[in-house]
Order: structure tokens, then sequence, then C-alpha cells
């Protein structure tokens, strides 16, 4: 039996979920998420709780994947997800041009232009070089994230770039010199 599959989602007041074929529909207080079910799984509400159910084991690998699946769809509507990245090096910048448009300047020879997809939105310190990344799909908020880091990744000699909040780096050592 899967432990993470085994767990109950608590079901918050004001969340309301409905399961049309193999897609389950999340409502709660920020907006509406939809997550896929595997075929097999289906779900049981029982005291405020939802119950991933398998139909037999051939459905063992996914069964803890829908449980997340649900899991973060819940999450998202009553809380959100958001994600946080920094901007290291000298001139490194983001600023905001517009509410889904999200320009960086990050050494290269022109300021890169960001349209933000549906549901994601994005702040930005004072410094411009904080940025958080907020939304209610789990999903696209990290693909955004992921995204917008590869415009730079850290460099390894230097560690300038993009890189997450919690992100810890390994620096290279540099050339010694021939002696």
């Amino acid at each position: 039996m899967s432990r993470i599959g085994k767990k109950p989602i608590v079901l918050p007041k004001g969340v309301k979920y409905t399961v049309q074929g193999n897609t389950v529909m999340v409502e709660g207080p920020k907006g509406k998420v939809s997550a896929l079910l595997p075929t097999g799984i289906s779900l049981e509400e029982k005291d405020g709780h939802i119950h991933a159910v398998r139909q037999n084991d051939s459905q063992a690998p996914v069964h803890g994947l829908a449980r997340a699946l649900v899991f973060n769809a819940v999450a998202g509507v009553t809380e959100g997800w958001k994600k946080e990245l920094d901007i290291v090096g000298i001139g490194y910048r983001a600023e905001l041009k517009g509410k889904n448009t999200v320009v960086f300047t990050l050494g290269y020879s022109h300021p890169i232009e960001v349209v933000l997809p549906a549901g994601i939105a994005v702040t930005i310190d004072a410094k411009q070089t904080h940025l958080i990344v907020t939304g209610i799909d789990r999903q696209k908020v990290g693909q955004v994230s992921a995204d917008i880091r590869s415009l730079r990744k850290p460099d390894p000699y230097k560690n300038k770039g993009i890189r997450y909040s919690d992100e810890k780096l390994k620096k290279k050592a540099g050339k010694t010199g021939t002696k």
C-alpha cells in the first residue's frame, strides 16, 4: 500500500471538488484548479477528508501520485503556492512592465521580456533583485520559476545569475598559477 496514497486530504471549509471522468475540479476561495486522476483511482469523502482509493493493486504505482495531485490542488485554492528567486550580479535586475510582463537585464546585449501566463503573478522587491512567483497551480508556478531561472543559470565560478532563494550552490575554484 502506498504510504502517501493512504494519507487523507483535509477538505477545508469553502473548498468543493467535482470529479468528471478522470479530471478533478477543485474550487476554493482563491479560484479553480483542475487535476488529472489516473485511471483506476477514485476519490471518496469521509468526515471532511478526501481519500484516494484504488481499484486493485495494478494502480499501486500511481496511487500516491493521484493523492499528491489532488492535495496540491486543494492547497493551491486555499493558500496558494510561491517560489522565491534571487538575481545575483552587478547590473542584473528585473522590473515589471504592466501586469503580466517582466523585463530582465541580465548582462546580455538586450533586455529579456517574459510574458506571464494567466493565473501567475510576480512581485519584485525595491532592490529589483528578489522575485516572488505566486499562483494557485503548483505546476505552473514551478514551470514559470524554472523558465525564469533558465534565462541566466548561476555561474559555477562567480555564482552570478538567477537562483532559487533556498538553493545552495557550490563555487568552483578557478585556475591556479602554473608554478
